[in-house]
């Protein structure tokens, strides 16, 4: 196929001179005052989504629901967060594009406690920077199709900033997504949408054993319901509509169109672009974001989906539907061109040189983990003894070669990094957390080490990263 452990309990930790603070209660512990004046409340639980009538699918999620609730917090507002999980096993909640400490991102790796089974965890941190992110389990699955982020458990969050007012009629918070997860060897897989660029990275001796298992699927919808399900977006001709698109996947990059219509992209991962501009279409890879205005200017009833015809026609899409109008829904092909994050950048960067440079090399070894695939960071898969060691304040620049027949979106915890090269194309001024590194191709970003403590750095597909697809940055 082509493509693409439990801390002790009541412990309490402080970070960042009072700015965050986590504690763990059992489930028979006295809950701490702060419980009851916690600002949100995330229970983890078993729960059924109705896609439509005739499919209903048990999975885990938040508050009752896959997705969660959308969190609005206020950039620089310290909030508490209460996470009680109501499950069998440990869970994690990842807050995914925030700038917070270590130990409430979320995150085995850099040290975050487990949520314990049938108990609680009370978090405090303060949300930054504004904008789009979201929030989803970071268990580790491995083989198991119902855990982690292969389950309902991701929800959006939106950082609201001081300049937030917004020139637009409606918003809504769309979340792509999979369900119904299977392992297979044999599905051909076109979400790379990088087939045609340069290659820059391709050995010259590939290796060509078969491919152990990977994870595919064949249901999807848009939030919690396929295509023909639910109520459409109900629009008026004139209006401007504000999407907050999230690739919500845990095993797919994905492109989406609105037929009919352009979409103006404004933000990436939540932060403002330096050049808004006009797109058919919108390619999101696995923990992308984008912030898209529409101009409702083509009265009708058309389909926003996925552009593969196999993969809307599964149930990723819904309708619009302009005001008055009885007809079918239709939907019409955008132009097959090549998702080039360049077009949003400027020129020339105004951040500062880079002071030292990083070098990562990408590479799969088929079959590797036994029915799997093993993936390789600079020769070895993780973890990786003090390879990645940063110097508070310095200015990094991260080369990132993929020598893999697979495009991977390749995520950076609690930094922020500004993409200055895909495959030899030069931009600045694009800032994000996620970035979708080529088939066969390279990806270059800058980053200032700002945020000590351990980071996390993963390609963004769940079983890549469990077979060891990952790397962890240190400061010095």
């Amino acid at each position: 196929m082509k493509r693409r452990d439990l801390l002790k309990l009541g412990a309490l930790g402080v970070a960042h001179a009072g700015a965050s603070r986590v504690a763990l209660l059992g489930q028979t512990a006295p809950v701490p005052p702060a419980a009851a004046k916690a600002d949100y409340t995330l229970r983890i639980s078993p729960v059924t989504v109705e896609l439509d009538r005739s499919r209903i699918i048990s999975t885990i999620g938040y508050n009752g629901m896959a997705p969660g609730p959308v969190l609005k917090m206020r950039e620089g507002k310290p909030v508490t967060v209460d996470i009680i999980n109501d499950t069998d096993t440990p869970e994690l909640v990842h807050w995914h594009g925030m700038l917070i400490p270590p130990e409430v991102d979320g995150t085995q790796e850099e040290g975050s406690p487990f949520v314990p089974p049938h108990g609680r965890q009370i978090i405090q941190l303060t949300p930054g920077p504004a904008g789009s992110r979201w929030y989803h389990s970071h268990a580790m699955a491995m083989d198991d199709l119902h855990r982690g982020s292969f389950t309902g458990q991701f929800g959006f969050v939106y950082v609201e900033g001081p300049n937030d007012g917004g020139k637009y009629d409606q918003e809504h918070f769309l979340a792509l997504r999979d369900w119904e997860p299977f392992f297979t060897s044999t599905m051909e897989d076109d979400d790379d949408d990088t087939h045609n660029d340069p290659i820059f990275e391709q050995p010259l001796t590939v290796n060509t054993d078969p491919n152990g298992l990977e994870v595919a699927s064949m249901t999807y919808s848009i939030n919690d319901k396929i295509l023909g399900s639910g109520e459409p977006i109900r629009v008026r001709e004139g209006q401007r509509l504000l999407l907050h698109l999230l690739n919500a996947s845990a095993i797919e990059n994905r492109r989406v169109a609105l037929a009919g219509h352009k979409m103006n992209v404004i933000a990436l991962d939540g932060n403002p672009v330096p050049k808004p501009q006009s797109v058919d279409s919108v390619f999101l890879g696995a923990g992308e974001r984008a912030d898209v205005i529409v101009e409702m200017t083509n009265p009708g009833v058309w389909i926003l989906g996925g552009t593969e015809k196999i993969v809307r026609e599964s149930g990723l899409g819904l309708v619009v539907e302009y005001a008055g109008q009885h007809r079918q829904p239709q939907w019409i092909d955008p132009p097959r061109r090549s998702w080039d994050y360049t077009i949003f950048g400027n020129a020339v960067s105004t951040s500062p040189p880079p002071a030292k440079t990083i070098e990562m090399i990408f590479e799969k070894i088929p079959g590797g983990s036994g029915k799997f695939n093993t993936w390789l960071v600079n020769g070895k898969p993780y973890p990786h003894e003090r390879e990645f060691v940063l110097e508070k304040g310095v200015r990094y620049r991260l080369v990132m070669r993929n020598r893999t027949d697979d495009a991977h979106p390749m995520h950076l915890h609690r930094h922020l990094w500004e993409l200055i090269e895909i495959n030899g194309k030069k931009t600045a001024g694009i800032i994000k957390d996620t970035v979708v590194v080529p088939y066969f191709g390279r990806a270059v970003v800058d980053f200032t080490a700002d945020q000590p403590g351990l980071s996390l750095f993963h390609c963004h597909l769940q079983q890549h990263m469990d077979y060891g697809f990952k790397a962890l940055f240190r400061y010095a």
